[in-house]
């Protein structure tokens, strides 16, 4: 399994996996898991606020639900943003209004449903190239930038 340039060999990155629905979550944990990911899984914003500030280590990504209980995806994005500014954010939401908010704060976004080598596809390529100016969109989104 090839890992990030910027990671020695044998180190995988991290992502904390927040995702309210407990049966997606497990899914999703093990999609990432089986891509050699290591995975810090939460069921709740706070829940993964109090696992973000007990983890010792980088945090190399946010995955995360837009719409949950509680604290939404963009307050936690937010939020772990100001205490781990190079984190990287992938939000994600089966409800495509979700993007334009996204979108406007530079982060990535990813429209559910989406199949495995999507999800992976997508981590992978934030992990790769950083925040860029411009994120790129999940396969099959249609969402564009204004001209």
């Amino acid at each position: 399994m090839a890992h990030a340039a910027h990671l020695p060999e044998g180190v995988r990155e991290t992502i904390l996996l927040v995702e309210d629905h407990l049966a997606l979550l497990k899914v999703i944990r093990q999609i990432l898991e089986d891509a050699d990911f290591c995975v810090i899984p939460a069921k709740s914003a706070r829940e993964a606020l109090r696992l973000e500030a007990q983890h010792q280590g980088a945090i190399d990504l946010l995955l995360s639900d837009v719409r949950m209980r509680g604290k939404s995806g963009l307050e936690l994005a937010k939020k772990l943003k100001e205490r781990r500014p190079d984190m990287g954010v992938v939000l994600m939401s089966g409800y495509p209004a979700g993007a334009s908010t996204v979108h406007r704060l530079r982060w990535h976004y990813i429209q559910k449903p989406f199949g495995p080598a999507a999800l992976v596809e997508k981590v992978r390529g934030v992990l790769r190239e950083g925040r860029p100016s411009h994120p790129p969109m999940a396969a099959g989104s249609s969402w564009s930038w204004p001209a």
